[in-house]
This record gives C-alpha cells, structure tokens and sequence, in this order.
C-alpha cells in the first residue's frame, strides 16, 4: 500500500470562529477512500521561505523508506512537517478543509494559516488506511454503552467528524475546552448528544477538562471514551478514568495532539514515549 503523497493548493480561507481559521484546499491527486471515515490524519508540509511550495519526496510504499527519504533533504530545504485531522472533503471533488487554531505568530502552522491566501501551496502526506484502527469507530461506540469524546480546540475537527459518524441511538457526551464562549462551534451528529463546553478565559490548557473529570459523575454501564488535545492534559484525563471511574484501559483511546511549550520538532519526553509504547501495545 502506497503512502499517498501531493501538493494541496488553497482555495478559499474562512474565519469560523475568532480563533480557528478553516482552508478550503484542491489536491493534485486524492484517494477515493479519503474523507470516508472520521477522525483521518494527515500530514501537511510547509514551504521554506522563498520556495513557493515544499520540497517532498515521492509517495512509496515503505512509510519509514519515505520518511528516511524526507529526512535526507537538506535542512535548510526540508518542509517544516505538522499533523492535522481532515475535517472534511467535498463530495465527487478533490477538495478537502483542514482547521487551523490560531495562537499567534509562535507556530509554524498558525503563522501560516494567519496569511493563508488563495494560491498558497503545500504538501500533503496521507491519509493512509496503513494508520486506519482495526474496528471502525461507528461500531465500536455502537457496542458500548454511552461514548465520551473529550478535548481541547485542537481536537474540534476529529470531534466534529467522530459525532458525525455515529449512528442513531447512540448515547453521546462531548466535553471540550475553548478558549472562550466564541470559539464554540456547532456539532451535528445522529446520536443523542449532550455537549459540555468548557472556557478557560485565561486558565492554564487542559485545567477545565481535568477539573470537569475529577468532580464529574459518568453514567453507568460500559463506555467507549476518546481523548485528545495537550498531552499532559490528555495522560492526566486517562488516568482520572482508569483510577477514579474504574474505566479500563481499553475502552479508552486517547492522543497527545500538541505539547505545552514544545513542538513536533522537540525531543519526546519520557511521558511521551510511555503513551506511545501503550499505545502501540
């Protein structure tokens, strides 16, 4: 299986909410499977200054033979690389929209999203059914209980697109932390869904959510709980659902989307490999 691998091209650029810019982006080529499943990640490759669009290797169909080839692009040359989730794709078009959370000029990603304009290129790697789960998420909440999805803004679009997936019936809870009541965002699903929004205005990340967590009662039965955003949030989150809830580990997924005060091109922590080997267990 080929490690799919194009230039994306913006399109159009709209503010949803003060904080999250969403790009509308026309692909080279895409799979027919992209945008079929929720919760699919990619990844996107910013130019570096003076290129008009990166510099990539082609799609092959070793992921480590690709990513050794990246690698191997000088540095000065090499695209800066940050994950995203793919929010949606257009019906029958090769155009996709990946959301964007504004912070500042102090990340690659939200720099560029902040001058993102029509004609702006990029590359995109994946998604790929190499890094599809095993069971399709629709019918694993469906064999649960109730299902909680809980995160911070960063986890919006996979959110977005998880409740979107389930069916009727399903008894669902969201829990996310914004920044503040604008950047609440509608969320359509089937299910039968109750949404907690939770404002920082100005508290640390991840504060809310855990507080939420640690003095929250969870309905009874067995559950299915997806997690993501800050990763000391995230493991913090985890563990009040394993020691306080009784929850077991394995009804729980759960993902460091970004790290406090670091970035994708910093070292793993030791916390961060120990989720990773966890996790790939």
């Amino acid at each position: 299986m080929t490690l799919p691998v194009t230039f994306i091209e913006v399109v159009a650029v709209d503010r949803i909410t003060p904080r999250t810019a969403r790009v509308v982006f026309k692909a080279e080529a895409l799979d027919d499977t992209v945008g079929g499943t929720p919760d699919q990640q990619l990844k996107l490759c910013f130019p570096r200054p003076g290129q008009r669009e990166p510099e990539l290797p082609a799609g092959q169909d070793d992921p480590m033979g690709w990513y050794q080839a990246y690698l191997a692009i000088p540095e000065a040359d090499r695209p800066v690389m940050r994950s995203f989730t793919l929010r949606r794709r257009h019906p029958g078009t090769r155009r996709i929209e990946v959301d964007f959370v504004l912070h500042g000029d102090s990340g690659m990603a939200a720099a560029w999203a902040l001058r993102a304009a029509p004609g702006d290129r990029l590359g995109m790697v994946g998604p790929s059914a190499l890094y599809a789960p095993p069971v399709p998420f629709a019918q694993v909440a469906a064999a649960a209980d109730w299902v909680l999805l809980a995160g911070d803004e960063t986890a919006l679009p996979a959110v977005a697109t998880l409740l979107e997936a389930l069916p009727e019936g399903v008894r669902a809870y969201a829990w996310i932390e914004v920044a503040d009541r604008a950047e609440r965002q509608r969320l359509a699903t089937r299910a039968e869904l109750e949404v907690r929004w939770l404002h920082r205005d100005g508290a640390a990340p991840g504060a809310l959510l855990t507080a939420a967590f640690r003095g929250g009662a969870l309905p009874g039965g067995r559950p299915f709980v997806w997690l993501a955003g800050e990763a000391g949030a995230v493991r913090a989150l985890r563990r009040c659902l394993v020691e306080e809830h009784g929850v077991p580990k394995s009804d729980i997924d759960f993902t460091g989307y970004w790290r406090h005060r670091l970035t994708q091109d910093d070292a793993p922590t030791a916390e961060d490999l120990a989720d990773a080997r966890e996790r790939l267990g």
